[in-house]
């Protein structure tokens, strides 16, 4: 399951220089409407009611603006630490404990049904729309047709739209009131259309699926969505550590999965320096800015939550939100570090893929597919192989030596 990224961060003018570009290649032979004619037929045939169709196809039009966003958005190029100091904010922190008490009844009995503690749940209601109080304001039925009709991403969309006249059939929500993000996300907890017909429920008991204006539907629905990803009831998801100065680094990263014995053998330590469970706990070490930085171990509730969203930068911070809300410490900051600009990062994974390292799409982002090309690059030059792009890496790349 892909999850969109909406609360994308728009970081450059290359970025907007290349929309243009990109949608007058994305035109279709006869255009939007005749285009949306075939929609309608596929979802006749699908067995969707006429009336459900034309309810919300009719008087679609393409909007441009969407596509510009689309492909303007330089997703999550902060760091981990810029990043989690915007979103995880002192009066976003008072107003996430706040919340959970307010609806401590219902995150009583998600937790009891789906074993999802309140805190995660909250931590993604905080970040995705300031629980509840900022649900978008784009029509989604709009946003899902234009970027299905856009060449990117068009089978993900087109999907996506025909389980939103899905959702308008089973009665959920009038075309009127499917306002969301600008990719077509809706309700309080940001579900596209498809998860919203798959995992909404009924949680208030008053005979509607309402993700917009409901929160116990909301927020049951999110228990029952991280239940069906895989959530471990009673596990940890992400814990705060100290690592030693001397690491094989290159054991880092998300893909690289050992017993928590292994870690507390080589030194890792809990954030308050108390010694790690020398248990057999699938455990991952992350280092979201390398060495210097703040460091995480990540177990596999962690992965689930990924599965929700794949930012990982985003995903972190959902995981450190909800540490805060239960009490949990600011992170340590760790050393001085000089985070790659989007422009810098862009040029390393150019100069990975062309010394055959790997670094996956240029995009200026620090991916997955980034990571380990630069932790094969930083071996291969002697450096601390972390995963985390440098100044130091990227001079290397430059001269080859």
């Amino acid at each position: 399951m892909r999850r969109l990224i909406l609360n994308a961060i728009v970081w450059g003018a290359a970025a907007a220089a290349s929309v243009g570009a990109a949608q007058a290649a994305c035109q279709r032979e006869g255009g939007f409407g005749q285009w949306l004619e075939g929609v309608r037929k596929e979802a006749q045939a699908a067995g969707i009611s006429p009336a459900a169709v034309s309810a919300g196809l009719d008087g679609l039009a393409y909007d441009a603006k969407i596509v510009s966003l689309d492909r303007g958005q330089g997703v999550f190029g902060q760091s981990f630490l810029q990043f989690s100091d915007r979103m995880v904010s002192a009066g976003r922190l008072q107003q996430g404990r706040k919340q959970i008490g307010v609806h401590r009844g219902t995150f009583q009995r998600i937790e009891s049904q789906f074993g999802v503690p309140a805190s995660i749940i909250a931590a993604f209601w905080g970040l995705e729309t300031d629980f509840g109080a900022n649900n978008g304001k784009f029509p989604a039925l709009r946003s899902l047709a234009t970027l299905a009709y856009d060449c990117r991403r068009p089978e993900l969309f087109r999907g996506q739209l025909l389980d939103a006249l899905r959702l308008i059939e089973r009665g959920d929500l009038a075309p009127s009131q499917m306002v969301g993000a600008w990719a077509g996300e809706i309700g309080q907890v940001q579900f596209m259309p498809s998860d919203y017909y798959r995992y909404a429920l009924d949680y208030s008991g008053n005979g509607r699926r309402d993700l917009i204006r409901d929160t116990a539907d909301a927020l049951g629905s999110a228990g029952n969505y991280l239940s069906t990803l895989g959530w471990q009831r009673g596990q940890p998801w992400l814990e705060e550590v100290r690592v030693p100065a001397e690491l094989p680094w290159d054991q880092a990263g998300l893909d690289r999965r050992q017993p928590r014995s292994r870690w507390a053998s080589l030194g890792v330590t809990r954030a308050d320096g108390s010694r790690l469970p020398a248990d057999g706990l699938s455990s991952s070490l992350l280092l979201p800015m390398g060495k210097d930085g703040p460091a995480f171990l990540a177990y596999p509730n962690f992965h689930v939550l990924l599965k929700w969203n794949q930012s990982f930068i985003y995903v972190t911070t959902v995981g450190y939100f909800a540490n805060r809300l239960d009490g949990a410490p600011p992170v340590r900051r760790g050393g001085k570090i000089n985070h790659l600009g989007p422009q810098q990062v862009s040029e390393l994974q150019r100069l990975l893929n062309a010394r055959g390292f790997g670094a996956g799409k240029v995009d200026g982002m620090i991916g997955a597919d980034t990571r380990a090309g630069t932790r094969e690059a930083q071996l291969r030059y002697g450096l601390p192989a972390d995963g985390y792009p440098t100044v130091a890496l990227l001079e290397k790349l430059r001269t080859g030596r």
